[in-house]
């Protein structure tokens, strides 16, 4: 992927407060995910998009005295938040599915009278190239008002070569933050193919060589009603020999062996969790591959959240995400994430706000410049009309969210 362009020079001032993720390492685990450093007041310099310094206000200001200032009027700053799990490149919505939900059906029974990710699969197809692109900017819209200077985004609603790349391609940019293109092929079985082993061949022979060169991961959703274990194996050690960063969906409904997978391969993630047990959550703390939890997933779904305090408890890597899609998550904000893994996840304010930034950082390859307020890092900033960053939590689907900063610039 391009490197960023330089971005503009500036002084933040008239910060009550700037709130970070304590330390300079990645990625956090155990007693470290709940430290924050708090600087009250202060001040951030940025020198061509990127943190140059971030301290009293008195110091900041003296030694970049050249620099524009910005009165910020008694906002607290947080780093931009880094959403590591969504699904931006879809056509249409699943409302429909949503209220049979809420009379009662369940996801899988959806998915195998052809609902779920299948009905979703036509409509985003049917939008073509400049469709596809114009609907990932209005979603990474919606993100960007909530906080995100970073997200990935999952093809997977294609399932062909032309809309897989293009969803690919429509994630990839240009955008006003940061995007990282993941290809999800092995999302589901398309209805022109008859078994899932059929449409790997196809996924990995035809669409995984070009998507590789325009995706950085790739992922697939390990599950009962979608992919073993073994066709997940086959698909991954294809997609990392031709030098993707293999994660996956795993754990969501039954345990179906994503978590020895992952371990097994190195992958970055293994994501959902919900399905996992005490022996999973023990393998993942022993490991470096980090448990994306997706709680607004679960609440959707009516599942069980993931085991997310012993995960934390026995050292394992955790982030946060929305999981953004039409089906099981229509939910852009990660504040409200933040929320739910507050007061469902049994997590507190800071391990939200670490696994929502330097952690979620960490599962994109990027912790050395995103993720923090810190010197060299990229000036991904949120403003907070807040008294306290912890409201960015507290407030549930509180408009706290002053202005959003990506590399410097102002773009919400």
């Amino acid at each position: 992927m391009a490197a960023p362009e330089e971005g503009p020079s500036l002084v933040l001032a008239g910060l009550t407060a700037a709130a970070s993720p304590a330390g300079a390492g990645a990625p956090l685990r155990g007693p470290d995910l709940g430290l924050v450093d708090v600087c009250a007041p202060a001040a951030i310099a940025i020198v061509d998009g990127r943190i140059a310094a971030v301290g009293p206000p008195d110091d900041v200001l003296r030694s970049h005295s050249g620099l524009e200032t910005v009165d910020c009027r008694g906002a607290v700053a947080i780093p931009g938040l880094v959403d590591c799990h969504t699904h931006p490149a879809f056509g249409g919505d699943r409302a429909g599915e949503f209220d049979l939900r809420a009379q009662g059906a369940d996801y899988e029974r959806i998915h195998a009278s052809g609902g779920g990710i299948r009905a979703t699969v036509e409509a985003t197809r049917a939008l073509g190239p400049d469709g596809l692109a114009a609907v990932v900017a209005l979603h990474l819209g919606w993100m960007v008002a909530n906080g995100t200077t970073t997200a990935e985004g999952k093809s997977g609603y294609g399932l062909d070569r032309e809309t897989e790349l293009a969803s690919l391609a429509a994630v990839a940019g240009p955008h006003p933050i940061a995007t990282v293109p993941t290809y999800l092929g092995a999302h589901s079985v398309p209805p022109e193919f008859g078994s899932a082993d059929e449409y790997l061949d196809f996924a990995i022979a035809e669409v995984l060589p070009r998507a590789a060169g325009r995706a950085e991961h790739a992922d697939v959703f390990l599950e009962r009603g979608a992919f073993s274990a073994e066709q997940a194996d086959r698909y991954l050690r294809a997609a990392i020999g031709h030098g993707l960063v293999a994660r996956m969906h795993g754990d969501q409904f039954t345990e179906s062996g994503a978590v020895p997978l992952a371990i097994e391969l190195g992958a970055r993630s293994v994501d959902h969790l919900e399905a996992t047990r005490p022996a999973g959550v023990a393998a993942l703390a022993g490991s470096d591959v980090t448990a994306v939890l997706l709680p607004v997933a679960a609440l959707y779904l009516r599942r069980s959240q993931p085991p997310a305090r012993a995960l934390i408890d026995q050292g394992a890597i955790v982030a946060l995400a929305t999981d953004f899609n039409p089906g099981s998550a229509f939910c852009d904000s990660l504040p409200v994430v933040m929320t739910l893994a507050c007061t469902a996840l049994e997590m507190t304010p800071a391990e939200a706000l670490a696994a929502c930034t330097v952690n979620a950082a960490w599962v994109l390859g990027r912790a050395d410049r995103i993720g923090r307020l810190a010197p060299g890092h990229d000036a991904d900033i949120v403003l907070l009309d807040a008294p306290d960053w912890r409201h960015i939590a507290y407030h549930l689907a509180g408009r706290d969210i002053a202005t959003v900063y990506s590399r410097g610039r102002r773009v919400a």
